[in-house]
């Protein structure tokens, strides 16, 4: 079985639990297609989606000191879980080059489409750079990280990706990078902060409606792939933050009462008018929770960067010793 069979199997089967159970829920994961990546490009450069300015204005203002502390003797791997289209990190990636670092670049994302993309787009301004792309989700390139041994490894996890995890979750998912780490590896970080529920609550329900989009993206991708007949625009996306947990959660809502039949899963799905499908969590953090957090998972922070609007940091994490 391929790499994209074994995805699509995940997928359906994903669909099949999801969908259901009550409440109903799919993973923001599989958003992530051709049309997917392009919508979430849309998405970062939306005036309200604040994340990725402040985090693009912690790597140009801290881009030297990063240098610094990445770079050894024998040179590193730079591994960047959840890549995208890189946006952020060529600001590092031209620091690198401008002052001959010796490092190979391993960016690794569930969607191929980004992979392409964003290696075509670096070879194209830096033709010499040594780009090894993977595809795959964070939990199996894991287990392969271990093989990078040979030199020092920086790992790299921007825009807040962790925020999708439960902390239950997250301490896992911690744990797993800590144990492939060695002593002289680090870690970077980005973790939105908590701040004004309004300020959150726009950033991911935008007066444009992109981020609708995006969440519809699920089911034009199920229409798709598994041969269902949603009728997509039937289904309103909305928003919830908490800032008592700094839990953020999309849901999709059906504003009709209807019957969806996934010809390919021989599968039947009744909505009720008003009835949910839980897409994504957006955690939001403090310093006292990422402390806990890293603590857990056997790590401790190195060094903490912020925008100057105080409303994003990229801790920089090495293993506990």
């Amino acid at each position: 079985m391929t790499k994209k069979e074994s995805f699509q199997q995940e997928f359906e089967q994903h669909v099949k639990i999801g969908l259901s159970k009550f409440p109903k829920f799919l993973s923001s994961k599989y958003i992530y297609d051709d049309r997917g990546d392009k919508l979430f490009q849309q998405i970062m450069d939306l005036p309200e989606y604040y994340l990725t300015t402040a985090e693009f204005n912690i790597i140009e203002q801290n881009k030297s000191d990063l240098r610094m502390l990445f770079e050894q003797d024998k040179g590193f791997d730079l591994i960047e879980l959840g890549a995208g289209d890189g946006k952020k990190t060529k600001v590092l990636l031209e620091e690198l080059d401008r002052h001959d670092s010796n490092f190979t670049y391993i960016p690794i994302d569930i969607s191929q489409h980004a992979i392409d993309e964003l290696t075509v787009s670096i070879k194209k301004v830096w033709p010499e750079m040594e780009v090894q792309g993977a595809q795959g989700t964070y939990f199996k390139i894991l287990k392969n990280l271990v093989n990078y041994n040979q030199r020092p490894k920086v790992i790299l996890v921007l825009g807040s990706n962790i925020g999708n995890l439960s902390h239950v979750e997250a301490i896992g998912f911690l744990k797993n990078i800590q144990e492939i780490m060695a002593s002289e590896d680090t870690l970077l970080m980005g973790f939105d902060q908590k701040k004004d529920p309004l300020t959150i609550q726009t950033a991911y329900a935008d007066s444009s409606g992109v981020t609708q989009e995006f969440n519809r993206n699920l089911l034009h991708r199920i229409n798709r792939e598994m041969d269902a007949d949603f009728k997509v625009n039937n289904f309103e996306h909305w928003e919830a933050y908490d800032p008592e947990t700094g839990t953020a959660k999309s849901y999709l809502i059906a504003t009709e009462k209807c019957e969806v039949h996934i010809k390919k899963l021989h599968l039947r799905i009744c909505f009720n008018k008003w009835e949910t499908i839980h897409t994504e969590i957006s955690q939001k953090y403090d310093d006292l929770i990422v402390e806990w957090l890293a603590k857990e998972a056997g790590l401790e922070i190195y060094q903490v960067f912020e925008d100057e609007k105080k409303l994003f940091k990229d801790y920089l994490f090495k293993k506990k010793k």
